[in-house]
């Protein structure tokens, strides 16, 4: 059961989740196109965070042509800006929201051993994270929170 300080979503999955992801960024103004459709159904496809030559390489063969990772990094943009993918920093990679449109700082946990990042919310660590960055007169506009480790398969 969530605590008091964690927000919980509905987590659409499947073509759920591509409906979700497109309402989403067509709600900001940008459109749903082939193209982006693809790389999101590559990016979802994963399950581990992706780098961009992944996505591009999934990508390709679901179009049946080339995709330049130059493309597909302009797309991540547009998509982690529209919230509906996170970049995993420390690795380079990217995942595909589980809850599209949602604003709150991400926090991960990355797996040292086998890569696996699970992705949690605590709105309490990112407040104070926030509030820190606040004293010292900086204004955070998105934090960046990974937890190195192992997860409970590699632990």
């Amino acid at each position: 059961m969530a605590s008091s300080h964690q927000h919980v979503h509905e987590m659409p999955d499947g073509d759920r989740l591509v409906e979700a992801a497109s309402a989403v960024l067509q709600a900001s103004g940008v459109q749903w196109t082939a193209t982006r459709a693809a790389v999101f159904g590559a990016l979802a496809s994963f399950t581990k965070p992706a780098s961009a030559y992944d996505i591009a390489e999934a990508t390709g063969r679901s179009l049946g042509r080339r995709v330049a990772a130059n493309t597909v990094y302009r797309i991540l943009d547009l998509f982690v800006a529209a919230h509906i993918a996170t970049r995993v920093e420390s690795r380079n990679a990217y995942l595909a929201n589980a809850h599209p449109g949602c604003v709150h700082d991400c926090i991960f946990l990355v797996c040292d051993d086998c890569g696996a990042t699970t992705h949690i919310d605590d709105d309490r660590v990112s407040a104070s994270v926030r509030a820190s960055a606040a004293v010292s007169g900086f204004v955070a506009i998105r934090p960046v929170i990974e937890v190195r480790g192992r997860c409970v398969v590699c632990a």
